[in-house]
């Protein structure tokens, strides 16, 4: 039940809930109340004091608004409701007091500093501060951490607001940030000089309200006002995260998280926020064609002419890779369908039951996780899998939610119940009553890996079974981002991708660069990067990646997404559904539109849901049949989570992180 109560904030009578904090409640009645150590996703420090607040018949000092609940405040000597003054003489004096102190050490950095033109403290400085000091004794200045290849630090910058503290401890789920020392020799630093190990840590470059955490990759590289902003949507992983992608001229100079609390809230992880590097690097500029065994330049016509040869009277067939969007999916299946040819999205061989939604997505959305009160994961490892998720889990998990796991046994930054990889568990687990679970919030979660061997499907079918018994709800975590869409759209085949692959004389290959192709047919490659799939082609068509064009994704819960073009393709290369547009025509089998949105109109015409954009639908509940599970241990998806893709392959940064990954899990440590 909630406890209303009436507030009067700078004349201003608001009614909001008690357990509110008084700075919750001046945004509730519009009023900015400044602060630095305080954030809505974290926990309460109270230790900048910047949120200062007269509380009118309280004490005869200011509050700090941060840590003072509306619940504690006492009406007025008649009842009235309590008073907040916001922008009295004693809150002016306050705030200015604060801000001088905050400014005693900090540096005269500004124009070398990378939060420039971003920065709290400058804008508050303006707002707030006065325009002298008092003090004349030496800046104290401390020494930089090195908190490896992601963060770069300028610690005599820090105000000791301790938000990157307290993220990688609640948050990330890491102990290696703390604060040290006491008054003038306190500082934030990392216990035993370690650097940091998470896939989050990125976040904190956000949070730092000053310059004193800042992104080493992107250095005095530019500022923020040289920037394009585009918003748009991440593809790293299959949590859709929504991104911003800053661009200067023709380059990424970086990708930051937007807010979406359905989504990932506003923490990005660090394989999608510094990939950006990766876009620059390996990239397909022009048609290729191999000649003797060696690919050679080429131009779009003679590449064309090369496939209409090799595609004649031949047996077709199509790859659909992870990264691609929902339109260049369903351009790609209407022209290898007119040549009489199948498609395949589940390149990895994940046992996917094709038309059920419930099967391939579940019925749960990521929300539902911060309310779950029994998380079972299933062959999954969401750390790596999808590091933001794995964070919400995190949050249940401290809220009161218990967490079990059968696969793996890894460090999810949460305590868990093992209950064994063997696949024998989850059909045990299927076939027990359930009974008094009945009435409480569980959800289950099944990774890719689990429903990737021979008997996926009834690995599958075995998870759809147990939920089924326990009243649970069931997510699919997918590794791929452009899976769910390409399964919406049918792009699947009559078996799976290595016997469609094996019955062709031609595979036309969009962006698979996981898939092994044998010897043997003529390989049409579209995509972006020279990897793997480049490698292995006969004919390279140079194709824009996913800042470089605008597509419909759909996430591992079923919410479809629109990303935006933030840049332009680099030389010949174009976007993918015009590719296929202009070879439908070359092929003599014409595609059935001339625009996106003509293409779009079609696509939302098989796939309607598609069409409501940030919106999930409900899926009906279908369990499937499968067989009895034999022995045998789940295995996670992913082995490496910074070379899961071509771009990521292709960034020095990625290269940098993977290494270190590796190097620590290496390290022998010797008993204490």
């Amino acid at each position: 039940m909630t406890d209303l109560r009436k507030i009067i904030i700078d004349d201003t009578e608001v009614e909001v809930d008690g357990a509110m904090t008084l700075i919750q409640a001046c945004e509730v009645a519009g009023v900015e109340i400044p602060r630095f150590c305080y954030h809505e996703r974290l926990s309460i420090a109270g230790n900048c004091r910047m949120c200062l607040v007269e509380v009118v018949g309280g004490p005869p000092k200011p509050a700090a608004s941060c840590a003072m609940q509306v619940r504690d405040l006492r009406p007025g000597p008649e009842g009235q409701p309590p008073v907040v003054k916001t922008k009295s003489p004693m809150v002016k004096k306050a705030r200015e007091g604060v801000m001088e102190f905050l400014l005693i050490n900090h540096p005269l950095d500004c124009p070398i500093c990378d939060q420039g033109g971003e920065c709290d403290l400058q804008d508050q400085a303006m707002a707030y501060g006065v325009d002298f000091s008092r003090f004349r004794e030496p800046k104290r200045a401390v020494d930089d951490l090195d908190l490896g290849p992601l963060v770069g630090t300028q610690m005599t910058r820090c105000i000791s607001c301790t938000r990157c503290v307290r993220f990688t401890s609640e948050v990330a789920g890491i102990t290696q940030m703390g604060q040290t020392g006491r008054g003038e020799d306190s500082e934030i630093t990392t216990y035993l000089n370690q650097t940091l190990d998470s896939e989050l840590q990125g976040n904190i470059i956000d949070l730092c309200p000053v310059g004193a955490l800042t992104s080493k990759p992107y250095a005095f590289t530019a500022r923020p006002w040289e920037l394009k902003k585009t918003e748009t949507i991440d593809v790293m992983d299959a949590l859709g995260a929504n991104i911003r992608v800053d661009t200067k001229g023709r380059e990424v100079m970086r990708i930051m998280p937007r807010n979406h609390d359905g989504v990932n809230e506003e923490w990005l992880s660090d394989k999608s926020r510094f990939v950006w590097d990766g876009l620059r690097r390996q990239r397909l500029d022009k048609p290729y064609i191999r000649e003797n065994g060696k690919l050679k330049p080429a131009t779009w016509g003679e590449a064309f002419a090369a496939i209409k040869v090799a595609v004649e009277g031949k047996k077709v067939a199509g790859l659909i890779g992870d990264l691609v969007s929902t339109e260049a999916a369903f351009a790609l299946k209407q022209l290898v369908g007119s040549l009489g040819g199948q498609v395949e999205c589940r390149v990895d061989g994940a046992k996917l039951p094709a038309g059920n939604r419930s099967g391939y997505v579940g019925t749960a959305t990521i929300e539902d996780i911060d309310d779950a009160e029994r998380i079972l994961l299933i062959g999954t490892n969401p750390r790596t899998e999808a590091p933001v998720l794995n964070a919400r889990i995190r949050k249940a998990w401290i809220n009161g939610a218990n967490v079990a796991m059968i696969g793996e046994n890894v460090d999810l930054t949460y305590d868990y119940m093992h209950l064994g990889t063997d696949k024998e568990m989850l059909a045990q687990l299927a076939d027990m009553d359930h009974s008094d679970k009945h009435g409480t919030n569980g959800l289950m979660i099944v990774g890719q890996g689990a429903i990737s061997g021979a008997d996926g499907a009834d690995v599958l079918a075995a998870a759809m079974k147990a939920a089924d018994a326990a009243h649970s709800k069931l997510l699919v975590l997918h590794t791929a981002s452009g899976r769910v869409g390409a399964m919406d759209l049918g792009c699947v085949s009559s078996g799976d991708a290595d016997t469609l692959v094996t019955g062709a004389d031609v595979v036309f290959n969009m962006g698979s660069d996981e898939a092994t192709i044998a010897d043997g047919p003529f390989v049409i490659y579209q995509g972006s990067h020279g990897d793997r799939g480049a490698h292995r082609a006969d004919v390279i068509l140079p194709g824009a990646a996913y800042t470089e064009e605008s597509g419909i994704f759909v996430n591992t819960e079923g919410r479809p997404q629109m990303s935006a073009r933030a840049g332009f393709a680099p030389g010949d290369a174009r976007e993918n559904w015009a590719v296929l547009r202009a070879l439908s025509a070359e092929l003599g089998h014409t595609l059935s539109f001339d625009s996106l949105s003509a293409l779009r109109a079609d696509m939302f015409a098989k796939a309607p849901h598609l069409s409501a954009i940030d919106q999930v639908p409900e899926n009906e509940w279908a369990p499937i049949k499968g067989n009895k599970l034999k022995k045998g241990a789940l295995v996670n998806a992913i082995t490496e989570h910074y070379q899961t893709n071509p771009i990521a392959r292709a960034s020095q940064v990625m290269a940098e992180l993977a290494s270190n990954a590796s190097a620590r899990k290496a390290a022998k440590l010797a008993a204490e």
